[in-house]
């Protein structure tokens, strides 16, 4: 059983990603875009542009988890670039 500390982060992609993409892709993305080491505990949000699928990344001691939604019907409200700005500038 996977569990998380109060002071794991949580870091969501704002541009959606090809979901194609498995762990070393999404890892990749991590290290690329956020310039995060996606080895340091916290989890990665991404989502496709049609905002109705996610995945999850995050590392534990032994590997990777790997986590996927698909919302039918619906879609997931997804924070504006500016909108993560304002929140967490002041």
């Amino acid at each position: 059983m996977t569990s998380f500390l109060p002071t794991t982060g949580i870091f969501v992609a704002t541009a959606p990603v090809d979901l194609r993409k498995a762990f070393d892709g999404l890892a990749i993305l991590v290290r690329n875009s956020l310039s995060h080491d996606p080895l340091n505990g916290s989890l990665y949000v991404f989502s496709n542009r049609r905002r109705d699928r996610i995945k999850i990344l995050f590392w534990e001691p032994g590997g990777y988890w790997l986590c996927t939604r698909r919302l039918e019907p619906g879609t997931f409200r997804w924070p504006k670039r500016d909108e993560v700005r304002a929140r967490y500038s002041r």
